[in-house]
């Protein structure tokens, strides 16, 4: 079993992907730690109700967040580190030392980059027309979105979907996405 690391800054979707499928037997992890920089993320009560360790680190908690959250993952023998809507940009000191994964609400490499997350990425795919749209599941390294992608899972555009009901469409395909795109990288 390997160790993982859930890293979110709001409500971490991912993080109850993640647990269901540890308890089928689909993901052979252990979630060791669950960490946020927001000391109002619903993720964090989340874990709690989970029984998982969580953290908060952000410039307020630590001088230095990067190595904290460094020192923490490696006290908690972690090798992996899923990114469930986390807002901050990764360091390098975690993409040189350990595997990042990343779950994005659309086709990569279109509609990604700085800015482009959550809602933002939804409004620009219905304002550009795109007939389809999906999830990415990829590997991070130190630019936003660049990553290997390990995963794509794709839907089309009704005529009649709006930003909410695309939004709604892509979050549930994303928790198939998840399971699916860590199962492959923990082959």
């Amino acid at each position: 079993m390997k160790n993982i690391a859930i890293f979110a800054s709001h409500n971490g979707s991912g993080l109850d992907a993640i647990v269901k499928g540890v308890k089928e037997g689909i993901l052979p992890l252990n979630i060791v730690l669950v960490v946020s920089n927001n000391t109002q993320a619903k993720v964090l009560e989340k874990a709690k109700d989970y029984n998982l360790t969580c953290k908060l680190v952000n410039t307020k908690t630590d001088d230095n967040p990067d190595e904290a959250l460094y020192e923490l993952l490696k006290e908690h023998h972690c090798e992996y580190i899923f990114l469930s809507g986390y807002m901050k940009k990764i360091p390098s000191i975690l993409t040189c030392n350990f595997k990042i994964i990343n779950s994005h609400p659309a086709l990569l490499p279109k509609y990604g980059g700085a800015g482009m997350y959550g809602r933002f990425v939804h409004e620009a795919v219905i304002k550009n027309k795109e007939k389809k749209s999906g999830v990415t599941i990829h590997e991070v390294n130190e630019h936003y979105d660049d990553g290997k992608i390990i995963l794509q899972k794709s839907l089309e555009i009704m005529p009649n979907d709006d930003v909410n009901r695309l939004e709604e469409k892509i979050k549930n395909l994303e928790k198939t996405a998840i399971v699916e795109g860590l199962a492959l990288c923990l082959k």
